[in-house]
Parts: structure tokens; C-alpha cells; sequence
């Protein structure tokens, strides 16, 4: 007797669960909600999930509170069906083939929100208990996850499906043991209930913080409960006790159309206000609230009167937000009235237009509501209003079709948001690939990349990245990166980060390179006479570089001659090591070089012996200076010449204005540097170019190593135009990574 009469009560139940799983369907769709409902029963049998709870009660509570909230009927058999996969091999075929592809599609995007569900968690719960990451950082990675959330659907059901499926959790949890239900609260109050509010799903929203809040903070949340001092049931008769009064003096006084509506304050809600302005459960006086919408701003301050004569305004709680907007553009106005019982009642008043741009409008009202930075990522707040948007017309969307074409129109396009192994979300530009993402982690990581998997497979390194993966990058224990990632053909790189750190690590490598250069230049010649022993930061000193690897540096660019260091080597006074130059024949000078009657002014002077100095090769218009050596005139520098500027501080009297003359036409002397990738052929391309832009090169030097080449081309100009446009022209040819004037 005890056996049947239970299993009538069980049936009872179960065909009082249909009623409320088929309310608002037609007739067909009901009869295919009963078949999913015996079809799920005898698929999941004694089934249980990660949670403890069984499969069916999981799903059977999902989609009661998707019926609740109307959702269609596909949606409802996402619900009852959502575990079909995880019991059967084969579910999601049987699921499309007995209900259909928008369900079974459905089920899949479910399917693979659930198993993101370890990497989240994980996440969430090192984040808020470890307290490794410092709190910005925080935030900011469990709100890539919430983007993620969104991104990684193809229809905005799924995230209903999977906030419905979390309600469900947590109601289960309601009679298990804290250290079972303490992380699912703090990730529930973390990533999902800030969801619910993004997309205005205030039904879930409610319960989801509440019921974490209960389980974290179990003694303020019983606080809290008793300081209410009443059922919540006669807290919401209170609201519509008020709603139906308010409605009538609106009606009285001629405000036609007003929409009058409200809820009783929930309990994480009022901790949060408490929390955040430092006051008393007796100093919230928004612990009851109403909203009025009217059709106009007059009928916004006629409203404002109907409240304060039918209950008595509270001091310093009123608020005009219409005159004087919020930052975000919110408008409306908000008063606390004192009611016959004693009890506060918040009341906002405001018009359609205004509560349209509150709820739906890109001014974004989550963010004002979660207390989020502004950003300037416009295009996810427009992805939230039109989501909101789409849930305000669900009963207008007729089919799955219609819903996945509306969320596309919303989806983050230019953004994919993929997984570390530890479960940091990383977000990048779409069409990024694993390098890319190697770099985004770290750049170290980017350059030892030497290979990636994506959800465990091997793939290319030219791989786009999908939303939801997780990549794993297989890293060499040093090295750098290859020069064929800087070859956009190949496709390694899309981001322009990481093709930044690229080009920075070769140039890190060339300046080494010029580095040991020089050393070699200068060590030989110490050797040559016999100074090994003199050290090299002295040297360096007494040319008046700060260390010895900037005088290496110049050596290799050919900005100090041997001369110069013999005389710095030997401690020997620039002085006397120019009366030695003078003493020595004259240089003659090349044909086409210019003097002072030709193309160089002296100031004061008129035909005085000129010199272009080797060293900076100075070039019209350069800014020039000269000075006067003995024996060989006035040697003609660049202002910014590192030789110069030694000369000038030793004997600045030895300075003279200099500038360019009206006929400074001649042939100069330019050295040209070129960096690029080897290959065959290359040096043979950059002297065609030379060639063909008529620059004479009189002498060169090339060092390939590692894959990468440095050139150095001394050539003559006519000016300083005529150089760089062979400098433009260089860097159009294939492989070069750069091309300057010494």
C-alpha cells in the first residue's frame, strides 16, 4: 500500500510539473515536451551529476525555471534533455533525430559551457581565497570570463540555460555541507549573477546572489533576515498594496498610461548598499521600492507630488537625476517616503525614453549597478543591449533559427577569447594564432615558442585560434624567435604586439653583434700596441663614452677612428695628436669636394681651408659646425657628432659658426646601414636599388649570422633628398627589416 500510494504521488507530481513545463505552448509543442520528458526519465535512470544531485531533478527544475521566465519550447527541451550526452554516446544524434536540430543544438552549447565548468571554477576560487593576484588584475580576468561566457555561444538560450542550470545547483545545495557549497556561491556571485544582470534576467539575478550570499555568509544573512522582521510574502503585499494606491492617485490626477510596478529589496542586495556606503541596516531606505514610468518629464514631477502627498518625504533622500544627469547620461528621480508602518519606501520616477536607456541603452546601467570602471570597449556594451533587447522580445522571435541570426548580429566578431592550461582567459583580435598568444602571456614565452597544442592536439603555429580553447604553448628552455614569423605571408603573427617584440628581439641581436664588433676592433688593436692591460671602461672614459660597450658600439659603426683610440690608448692630449696630423702631407682631397670659396660659409672668415669630416660625413642641409684643426683648415662635422662634441668640451674656443653655401652642389659622402633577413641574392637586390637611385658606392661591409645580415654601404649623394629616397625604396625590398643613415 505504501509502495502505490507514493507512486501516485510521484505521478501527481510529475503531471503537475507538465502543466507548468507546457503553459504558453500549442498543442504540438507540449505533446513533444511530454515525449522529451519520459525519453529523459528513462536515459538518465539513477544518473548523478558532479554535484550529487540526480540528472532528472536537475533538469526537470532547468526547465521550470525556463517556463517560468517563458522561454520557447526548444529552449525547455534544452533543459530536460541538457545531460542526454554524458549518459549516451550517441545522445545528440538520438536528441536531433527524435526532437529536432535546434534542440539538439541547444544541448551541444550547454554541453560545452558545463566543461569549461573545472577551469572557471578553479579560477574563481584561486582568485578570491589565494590572494596571489593583486585585486585589479582580479577583476579583470573574471571579466575576459564573463565575455567569454558570451562569446562562446551561438545563441543567448544557451546562457539562459546555463544560469537556469546554476539556480538549480544552488537550490540543491540549500541541504549540503558548506565546504561542498561555498565555491560554487563565490563563483555564482563572481561570473554568473553579474550575467543575470548584464542581461536584465532579474528573476535569476535575485535568487542566484541571495542564495550565495546565504551560503558565505550564513550568520549576516540571518542578521539581515530578522532586521526585515517579515515574511518575504508580506513584504511583496506590501508592494502591491502600494502599486494598485499609487496607481489610483495617478489615475486621479490625470497621469494616463503610467506603468507602476515593484519588488521587495532582496537581502544580498541591501548587504551590498550597506557594504558600500558604511551604514546601518536602519539607514537603507530602499529596502521596499517602486518604479513609476510615465510619458513625460511633467508627468515625472506630478508623479513626484502624488508620492510625497500620499506618504511623508524623508529628509536629504531626494534626488533629481533628470536636471542633473549621472556621469553614464542616467536619468531619473528617486525619493524615500516614510509609510504608515513606519517602514522606508524608495520611489523612482521616470519616463519611457529614460527607462529605456536605463534597462537597454548602451549607457550601460550594469556597469553603474556593479560599480565597473567605464571602458572603451563600446562594442561589448552594444553587445548587452542588444541581448537585453532580444530577451524583451522573446515572444516574438517565432523559431532557433531567428534566435541564432539575432545573437550573431550581437557577436564579438573581432574577439576570441582562449584558455591557459591554468585557466587564465586570454583575450585576442580574431585571426590570432598561438605565437600570438605566447606573446600575450608573456614575452619570454613568445620568443622560446616552439610549438602549440590546442585541446590537446599538436597544431601548427600558424593555427587561428578559436574561442574556448585551451592552448598550450611547448617552449624550447632558450632561444629566440624565428625570421620567418616576420614574413606575413606565412601567416605566424596577426597581432601587432607580437610582431613588435619580434622586430625588437633581432635588434637587440644586431646591437650585440656590433657589440662584439667593436670589441674585436679595439682588442686587436690593444694588442697591436701592446696596452692589453689597460681597461676598457678607462678607455672608454677617456673618449668620453659612459661605458665600454657604447665605445664598442662606435667602433663597429666606424664613428671613431683607430687614430682616435691609439691617441686614447696612450693618454695622449687631442692637442698634441693634431700638431702630429699636422705635421703629416695634406690629404688630397677627392674631386667634387667642396672648400670655402664653394659651398661652405665661415662666419667672419673668406677663404679658409674646409674639410668634411670622416667620421660623421656631414651632407646639405645637415646642421653643420666646424672646427679649426692645425695644419688642415676647419674640419666640417655634423651638429650632433659624438667626435665633435669630445673636441668641444676639451677646446671649445676652436668652434666656428659654419654653415651651408648657395652652391653646396657637390658629391657627399653618406655611410648607409641595412639590416634584414639572409638570403641568397640579397646583396646583389640592395645594389640594384643604389644603382638605380645613382648613389656611387665607394665602399662596403656585410656580416651575415644566425639568418640575420648587416650592411654597410659608404655611397655618394648630391643631398640629403637623394638619400632617403634610396632609403624608402630599400625597405620596400624583400627580406630587409631596416634601412638608415649611419
Amino acid at each position: 500500500m505504501v509502495s502505490v500510494a507514493h507512486s501516485v504521488a510521484a505521478q501527481s507530481g510529475i503531471e503537475h510539473a507538465l502543466q507548468t513545463l507546457c503553459a504558453g505552448l500549442s498543442g504540438e509543442e507540449s505533446e513533444r515536451i511530454r515525449q522529451a520528458v519520459e525519453f529523459a526519465q528513462s536515459v538518465y535512470g539513477d544518473h548523478a551529476l558532479g554535484s550529487g544531485e540526480g540528472a532528472w531533478p536537475h533538469a526537470q527544475g532547468m526547465a521550470l525555471i525556463l517556463a517560468g521566465l517563458r522561454l520557447d519550447a526548444d529552449c525547455r527541451l534544452a533543459a530536460l534533455l541538457f545531460a542526454v550526452p554524458t549518459c549516451d554516446e550517441h545522445g545528440l544524434e538520438r536528441i536531433e533525430k527524435h526532437f529536432g536540430a535546434a534542440a539538439a543544438r541547444l544541448v551541444d552549447g550547454i554541453s560545452r559551457l558545463h566543461r569549461l565548468r573545472p577551469v572557471t571554477r578553479g579560477f574563481v576560487a584561486h582568485s578570491t581565497e589565494s590572494g596571489e593576484q593583486p585585486p585589479d588584475e582580479m577583476k579583470a580576468q573574471i571579466e575576459v570570463l564573463r565575455k567569454m561566457f558570451l562569446a562562446i555561444v551561438e545563441d543567448i538560450r544557451v546562457v539562459l540555460l546555463r544560469l537556469a542550470s546554476r539556480a538549480q545547483t544552488l537550490r540543491h545545495y540549500a541541504n549540503e555541507p558548506d565546504e561542498l557549497r561555498a565555491p560554487v556561491a563565490r563563483e555564482t556571485l563572481e561570473l554568473f549573477s553579474p550575467l543575470a544582470n548584464r542581461l536584465g534576467v532579474w528573476e535569476l539575478k535575485w535568487e542566484l546572489e541571495d542564495l550565495s550570499f546565504r551560503f558565505l555568509y550564513p550568520d549576516i544573512y540571518k542578521k539581515i533576515a530578522r532586521q526585515l522582521d517579515e515574511k518575504r510574502v508580506e513584504r511583496e503585499q506590501f508592494i502591491a498594496d502600494a502599486v494598485a494606491g499609487l496607481k489610483r492617485e495617478l489615475e486621479a490626477a490625470g497621469v494616463a498610461g503610467a506603468e507602476v510596478y515593484g519588488r521587495p529589496k532582496h537581502i544580498y542586495s541591501i548587504w551590498n548598499k550597506m557594504r558600500k556606503k558604511g551604514v546601518e541596516f536602519s539607514e537603507v531606505y530602499d529596502v521596499r521600492a517602486l518604479r513609476v514610468i510615465v510619458g513625460s518629464i511633467k508627468d515625472c514631477y506630478t508623479a513626484l507630488g502624488i508620492v510625497h502627498n500620499m506618504w511623508t518625504p524623508l529628509p536629504k533622500e531626494f534626488d533629481d537625476y533628470i536636471s542633473n544627469p549621472k556621469g553614464n547620461n542616467y536619468r531619473s528621480l528617486h525619493t524615500a517616503v516614510s509609510c504608515p508602518d513606519g517602514r522606508a519606501l524608495e520611489v523612482q520616477i521616470r519616463t519611457r525614453e529614460m527607462h529605456q536607456h536605463a534597462e537597454l541603452g548602451i549607457a550601460a546601467h550594469w556597469r553603474y549597478k556593479e560599480g565597473v570602471r567605464a571602458s572603451a570597449d563600446s562594442g561589448y556594451n552594444e553587445k548587452i543591449a542588444w541581448l537585453r533587447q532580444l530577451l524583451v522580445w522573446k515572444n516574438e522571435v517565432s523559431g532557433s533559427s531567428d534566435w541564432v541570426k539575432h545573437y550573431k548580429e550581437a557577436a564579438l566578431d573581432e574577439t576570441v577569447y582562449v584558455m591557459t592550461p591554468q585557466g587564465r582567459v586570454v583575450d585576442l583580435p580574431r585571426g590570432a594564432t598561438p605565437v600570438d598568444f605566447a606573446y600575450r602571456v608573456h614575452t619570454d614565452l613568445g620568443h622560446r615558442c616552439r610549438g602549440a597544442k590546442v585541446d590537446g592536439a599538436l597544431v601548427t603555429l600558424n593555427t587561428p585560434l578559436e574561442t574556448g580553447q585551451c592552448v598550450e604553448i611547448v617552449a624550447a628552455k632558450q632561444g629566440g624567435p624565428s625570421r620567418d614569423w616576420l614574413n606575413a605571408a606565412l601567416g605566424y603573427l596577426f597581432t601587432h604586439r607580437a610582431r613588435v617584440k619580434v622586430r625588437q628581439w633581432f635588434s637587440s641581436m644586431a646591437l650585440e653583434q656590433s657589440v662584439a664588433d667593436g670589441r674585436a676592433i679595439v682588442m686587436r688593436e690593444l694588442q697591436r700596441m701592446g696596452e692589453t692591460g689597460l681597461k676598457l671602461d678607462e678607455l672608454a672614459s677617456r673618449l668620453g663614452f659612459a661605458k665600454s660597450d657604447d665605445l664598442f658600439i662606435a667602433v663597429a659603426r666606424a664613428e671613431l677612428t683607430l687614430r682616435q683610440i691609439q691617441a686614447a690608448a696612450r693618454g695622449v692630449d687631442a692637442q698634441t695628436e693634431e700638431e702630429k696630423l699636422a705635421a703629416e702631407p695634406p690629404v688630397r682631397k677627392r674631386k667634387g669636394s667642396n672648400d670655402g670659396e664653394k659651398g661652405i660659409l665661415i662666419v667672419g672668415v673668406d677663404k679658409l681651408l674646409t674639410q668634411l669630416a670622416g667620421c660623421c660625413k656631414p651632407a646639405p642641409p645637415d646642421p653643420i659646425v666646424g672646427f679649426v684643426t692645425r695644419g688642415k683648415g676647419v674640419s666640417i662635422h655634423r651638429a650632433d657628432c659624438p667626435n665633435f662634441a669630445n673636441m668641444e668640451a676639451m677646446q671649445p674656443e676652436r668652434v666656428i659658426e659654419t654653415a651651408w653655401g648657395s652652391e653646396s652642389d657637390g658629391i657627399f659622402a653618406v655611410d648607409i646601414v641595412v639590416d634584414a633577413i639572409d638570403r641568397q641574392g640579397l646583396l646583389r637586390d640592395v645594389s640594384e636599388v643604389l644603382t638605380k637611385e645613382r648613389i656611387n658606392v665607394i665602399a662596403v661591409s656585410t656580416l651575415s649570422k644566425q639568418g640575420s645580415a648587416h650592411m654597410r654601404f659608404t655611397g655618394e649623394v648630391k643631398n640629403l633628398a637623394q638619400l632617403k629616397q634610396a632609403l624608402a625604396v630599400l625597405h620596400e625590398v624583400k627580406g630587409v627589416v631596416g634601412a638608415r643613415r649611419a
